[in-house]
């Protein structure tokens, strides 16, 4: 089984069904019209996110986000993940009542009880939600770029690819830049190519979240490959939210065959019944990969993350090391 990294991981969304259940009995809340059979249950992105809204009020003190990043590491690292970053919303610390600050340093705690059990690496981005608008997006950044947080490392813009423009985001992309932060966008996933290329053309990120839309214009492929951005590419998520018909459709070996920097991430895995190991094993059975091939697709996660070169020599190391 070939180690695994993951860069693209919503954290409220990893919360899994019977971790959502017990945190509903402390609250007192009734997860009947979202979990059943210990499953999600939803049938549209409306109600995916319902479900999703749902499960995140549920998450509201320190304790309960530290649990939620332990419970999400420790598990990725039961199934051979030696690295995870994971998308922060100071959007749901706000809603949780709590500052940006705890809410950070409360999944920071959870990350470190993973690592200290499992030796598993993580490493947050701070997200901005388009949804949220300009103001808040930039408070976002501003959030990033000054916390201090030492596994506070990237900077990323989530949410609905259909509100805003992407260019309305460059001063935050600027503000967290300026900090040191790596760069990601979510784009080309339900919106089509163009989204894509406004990301590349405004945000200059070094990766994009999804980018599989990308697949519409030959020549923005090109350029992808040519650039060296890499993609994170979430298949479940895109059969799940019907981005594609069908795994046979889904254009991950396509983007590969092309030249492009392609990696594997699970998204808001429970909702869609996957888990990274899931990608990893629909890549074997769909795209025809190898445990070797599978290996570089880890390898080209490292060498992307959004990390010091110490740790990513260390990250290396222990692939070279499986690899022998």
């Amino acid at each position: 089984m070939p180690l695994k990294a993951e860069l693209h991981c919503h954290i409220e969304g990893a919360a899994a069904p019977e971790l959502v259940i017990r945190q509903a009995q402390k609250y007192g809340k009734d997860t009947s019209p979202y979990i059943q059979d210990g499953s999600f249950v939803w049938h549209d992105f409306s109600s995916f996110l319902a479900a999703y809204d749902f499960s995140s009020d549920l998450f509201r003190t320190e304790e309960d986000y530290a649990r939620l990043a332990d419970h999400y590491l420790t598990s990725l690292a039961r199934d051979g993940a030696i690295y995870s970053e994971i998308f922060t919303s100071t959007d749901h610390a706000g809603k949780a009542g709590l500052s940006p600050k705890a809410y950070t340093d409360a999944l920071g705690e959870g990350m470190a009880r993973a690592k200290a059990k499992t030796g598993i690496e993580g490493r947050m981005i701070v997200t901005g939600v388009r949804n949220a608008g300009v103001e808040s997006i930039e408070q976002a950044a501003r959030f990033a770029a000054r916390c201090g947080h030492p596994l506070v490392t990237g900077f990323g813009v989530a949410g609905d690819e259909r509100m805003g423009d992407l260019e309305d985001y460059v001063r935050a992309f600027e503000i967290a830049r300026e900090a040191g932060l790596g760069i990601t966008v979510h784009a080309g996933e339900l919106m089509g190519w163009e989204s894509v290329k406004a990301a590349l053309d405004h945000i200059r990120p070094a990766r994009i979240g999804h980018g599989v839309r990308a697949i519409e214009n030959p020549d923005l492929i090109r350029r992808i490959a040519d650039e060296g951005v890499v993609l994170e590419c979430c298949p479940s998520s895109n059969i799940a939210l019907r981005v594609f018909d069908s795994f046979a459709d889904h254009p991950f070996p396509a983007l590969q065959a092309a030249g492009c920097k392609v990696t594997l991430n699970s998204d808001d895995p429970p909702y869609f019944r996957t888990s990274l190991k899931r990608e990893y094993d629909i890549a074997a059975e769909h795209f025809s990969m190898n445990d070797k091939a599978l290996a570089a697709v880890t390898r080209t996660a490292i060498d992307a993350a959004f990390v010091d070169r110490k740790t990513k020599a260390m990250l290396l190391g222990r692939l070279d090391v499986k690899g022998r």
